[in-house]
C-alpha cells in the first residue's frame, strides 16, 4: 500500500476527535517520518494545507519529550484567520441595502427587481469590491435574522367604521332564525376552474415514480371550457348543495342555485318555514348593489310565498363568510392533486366531500344559460318589495312577496 494510502486512512480513523491543533500535530508527524517530500505527500493524503503541517513541524520541535497536553484552548487569543466582516466594514450596510433597497438604500438597485438568490447577492457584492462566496453570504443573512418567507395575505385595505358593528347584527339575525327553526344559509361562487387535464394543486398517493400526467400550459380547452361552482350551506344542518355552472356567474345562477337547494333539500328539511335568511359576501354576483340580484330573489320569494331576508358581509371579509371554511374548504381539500378532466369528475368530488363532523354534499350539473350584462328596466326594479333594515339598509334588507 503506498504511504500517501496509508496517511489517509489513519488520518480518516482519527479525524472525528482530533481538534485544530492534534490535527496539525498528527499529520506533521506523519511528514516527518515521511522524510524528504513528507510534507507534500501528508498535504495531498489528508486535506491538511502546507503552511498548516510546517507550523506542527515546529510545535514538534518545540515539544521535544515534552507530553502533549490540551487546555480547552486551540489557538491564541486572537488568533486564527480574521471575518471578512470585521476587515470590511462596510460589508454589512451594502448587504442590507441590497436585500432591502428601499428602506435600506437605493430603489433603483440591479436587484430590486430580480430573484435575491445568496449567489446573485454574492455576485452583486464582488462587482462592489468585496470578497464574498454564497455560503458567506448566507451565513451573514442568517446572522441578520434574515430567512426566506412567503407573501402573507395580511392586508386587507381600510376597514369599514361599521365593520363589527354588522359582524355583530348579522350573528344576533342568524341567532334569532336558528332560535325560531328558520333556515338559515351562507352562500358564495367557489373559484372558477378549468375543465381537462390541467395541473390542480396539492398531492395525492399514487405509485412512485408514477405521477399523474397534465398539461404544462392552462390554456381552456374550448370544447370544456370553465365551471363556476356556486354553493348553498345550511348551517343548521351542516350540508351544502353545489351546483355546478359552466355559462356566466350571473345574479340569475346564484338565485337559481337557491332555488334548487331549496326544492331538493331545504323543503323536506324545513316544512313550516315561513322565511329564510341568507347571507352573502358584499360583492359579485351576490353583491349588495347588483340589481338583478334583488330582481331575482322577488321572483324567488313569490315563488315560496315567504320573505327573504339578506345581510351581506362588510367589503373586504368575504373569507369570514360561513360557506367558505365550511364547505368551499373541503371540496378544495377533497380534490387535492387531483385534474378536473370533466364536468361529471368534478361534480363526484364535490358531492363525495365529508368531514369528521358529519358533513354532507350535494352537487348538480347546471347547463343553463346566464347571459352576462343583462339591464334591470326601472319598471322591474319598481316591482321589488324591498323593506330595509333600520341599521345599514344598504347591507341588510328583505324581500317580501308582492300581493
Amino acid at each position: 500500500m503506498e504511504p500517501d494510502q496509508m496517511i489517509r486512512q489513519r488520518f480518516e480513523a482519527l479525524q472525528g476527535v482530533l481538534d485544530e491543533r492534534m490535527r496539525r500535530l498528527v499529520v506533521a508527524a506523519e511528514a516527518k517520518v515521511l522524510g524528504r517530500g513528507g510534507v507534500s505527500i501528508a498535504a495531498r493524503a489528508t486535506g491538511v494545507s502546507r503552511r498548516a503541517i510546517g507550523v506542527g513541524l515546529k510545535e514538534l520541535e518545540q515539544l521535544g519529550d515534552l507530553p502533549i497536553v490540551t487546555t480547552g484552548r486551540v489557538r491564541k487569543a486572537g488568533g486564527g484567520r480574521k471575518k471578512t466582516v470585521s476587515k470590511d466594514r462596510s460589508l454589512i450596510a451594502d448587504l442590507e441595502a441590497l436585500v432591502e433597497p428601499v428602506t435600506r438604500g437605493d430603489p433603483g438597485s440591479a436587484l430590486r427587481w430580480t430573484c435575491k438568490s445568496v449567489r446573485r447577492l454574492s455576485a452583486e457584492l464582488d462587482a462592489m469590491g468585496h470578497g464574498t462566496s454564497h455560503r458567506m453570504v448566507a451565513e451573514l443573512l442568517h446572522d441578520l435574522d434574515y430567512s426566506l418567507q412567503a407573501n402573507s395575505k395580511t392586508m386587507e385595505g381600510a376597514a369599514h367604521p361599521d365593520r363589527n358593528a354588522q359582524f355583530e347584527y348579522i350573528h344576533k339575525r342568524i341567532t334569532d332564525h336558528l332560535e325560531r327553526g328558520a333556515p338559515v344559509i351562507s352562500v358564495d361562487t367557489k373559484k372558477k376552474e378549468l375543465v381537462g387535464d390541467f395541473k390542480n394543486g396539492g398531492r395525492e398517493l399514487r405509485p412512485k415514480g408514477n405521477p399523474e400526467r397534465v398539461r404544462v400550459h392552462d390554456f381552456m380547452i374550448r370544447a370544456l371550457g370553465r365551471v363556476a361552482p356556486y354553493g348553498v350551506y345550511d348551517l343548521a344542518q351542516n350540508a351544502g348543495w353545489v351546483s355546478v355552472g359552466v355559462d356566466h356567474d350571473t345574479a340569475a345562477f346564484a338565485v337559481e342555485t337557491i332555488r334548487r337547494w331549496w326544492r331538493s333539500m331545504g323543503r323536506s328539511v324545513y316544512p313550516d318555514a315561513r322565511a329564510l335568511l341568507i347571507v352573502a359576501d358584499g360583492g359579485g354576483s351576490n353583491g349588495s348593489r347588483v340589481k338583478l340580484w334583488k330582481v331575482e330573489l322577488q321572483r324567488l320569494a313569490n315563488e315560496l310565498a315567504f320573505p327573504l331576508s339578506i345581510c351581506h358581509l362588510p367589503p373586504g371579509t368575504s373569507k369570514w363568510n360561513k360557506i367558505e371554511h365550511r364547505l368551499f374548504s373541503h371540496i378544495t381539500m377533497n380534490w387535492r392533486g387531483k385534474p378536473l378532466i370533466s364536468h361529471e369528475v368534478i361534480v363526484n368530488l364535490i358531492q363525495a366531500t365529508t368531514t369528521r363532523t358529519g358533513l354532507k354534499v350535494h352537487c348538480e350539473l347546471d347547463t343553463n344559460i346566464y347571459p352576462a350584462g343583462v339591464k334591470v328596466s326601472a319598471k322591474e326594479q319598481a316591482q321589488v318589495n324591498i323593506k330595509r333594515d333600520p341599521f345599514h339598509g344598504d347591507w341588510n334588507y328583505t324581500i317580501v312577496p308582492s300581493e
